[in-house]
């Protein structure tokens, strides 16, 4: 529930980010098939993905 919940609010802030987090842990794609799926550039689901992750970690109550 708290996972959907942060969801729900990097979607608002992010929904780019939101979407590769999405295909990533629920689609099990890795980063050059999310780029693909979406259109982007390999870069920038990197990019995005890091930024997303260390959110979500925080959004969560954890560490960087």
């Amino acid at each position: 529930l708290a996972v959907d919940q942060a969801l729900q609010r990097l979607e608002q802030l992010d929904p780019r980010q939101c979407r590769i987090v999405e295909l990533r842990f629920f689609g099990g794609l890795n980063e050059e098939e999310i780029a693909e799926v979406l259109g982007i550039g390999l870069r920038t689901v990197k990019r995005d993905w890091k930024m997303a992750r260390v959110w979500l970690r925080l959004e969560m109550g954890g560490q960087r």
